[in-house]
């Protein structure tokens, strides 16, 4: 078989690296089975019954849901939090680790999911950046103190037809108030950055021992860009995988391969043995 040469250049330049930089936005998780919500129509999919209310995903990753209506707000982060506690990472998460483990600074995860699928992949808290937070984590509404705490003791029960929660919300163990999920929503003025600020932190020092890292871009879409300015930013070796916004400016030390991120990490794989 004969290999693309954007495979070719791809693989060399993970050889010529000392470090791998994972950055990943949603398109990571859909081989997994994870939605990504690309646009109005794949986000009522998964949730009719907010298509019927005419909200959109922006509004309802929104916080003024919170308060005044905590039964849907927790009915959406409520059912994803239950979907990625179930969900098993795809084996394109253990290639990427495969691949690290030859390099002699290992890796380093910067990604704008919420989902903790890195983590559960085996990657550890020391090596992940999560720069909108982690709805695997809870902070006060108010926030009346700046603690941030584990949700592992929070089970929602979801009325999926409604988008409702069941259950009790958690609540703050200060001061009793609603929970909200430590993730950086849209127009929120209110969420605690400060696990995600220490986890730049580890980054930073971990791109100061690197001499020559490259970067594998998954997934990460224009419409919130977060990642791929980051990418961008850092002005080393990308290579970017992403089956429909694939573009990159073309220089000899960057690289885009127009496909799914399994797909792709099993042909760098591949070709990596050869």
């Amino acid at each position: 078989m004969t290999i693309p040469y954007a495979l070719i250049k791809a693989v060399e330049l993970i050889r010529q690296s000392d470090g791998l930089i994972i950055a990943a936005g949603a398109g990571m998780g859909v081989d997994s089975g994870l939605p990504d919500f690309r646009g109005n129509a794949g986000f009522w999919r998964h949730y009719p019954a907010l298509q019927k209310a005419g909200i959109d995903f922006q509004d309802m990753a929104s916080p003024p849901h919170f308060r005044s209506s905590p039964g849907l707000a927790w009915g959406f982060y409520g059912h994803r939090l239950a979907l990625y506690r179930d969900t098993q990472p795809h084996v394109g998460f253990q290639i990427l680790r495969d691949i690290a483990q030859d390099l002699a600074f290992g890796s380093f995860v910067f990604t704008s999911n919420v989902d903790g699928q890195f983590q559960k992949a085996g990657f550890t808290e020391d090596q992940v950046y999560e720069c909108h937070g982690s709805i695997h984590h809870l902070q006060c509404i108010d926030p009346c103190h700046d603690h941030i705490w584990a949700a592992h003791s929070f089970e929602p029960v979801i009325d999926n037809e409604s988008c409702q929660l069941l259950n009790g919300p958690p609540t703050c163990p200060a001061c009793g108030l609603l929970a909200r999920p430590n993730v950086l929503m849209f127009n929120d003025t209110d969420w605690l950055s400060h696990r995600s600020d220490i986890q730049g932190e580890r980054l930073s020092a971990w791109l100061r021992n690197t001499s020559n890292p490259v970067v594998i871009e998954l997934g990460a879409g224009i419409s919130v860009a977060t990642v791929r300015y980051f990418s961008e930013s850092l002005h080393c070796p990308l290579i970017r995988i992403n089956p429909r916004e694939a573009h990159i400016p073309e220089t000899t030390q960057n690289v885009s391969l127009q496909m799914g991120a399994l797909q792709a990490l099993e042909l760098i794989r591949q070709a990596l043995r050869d």
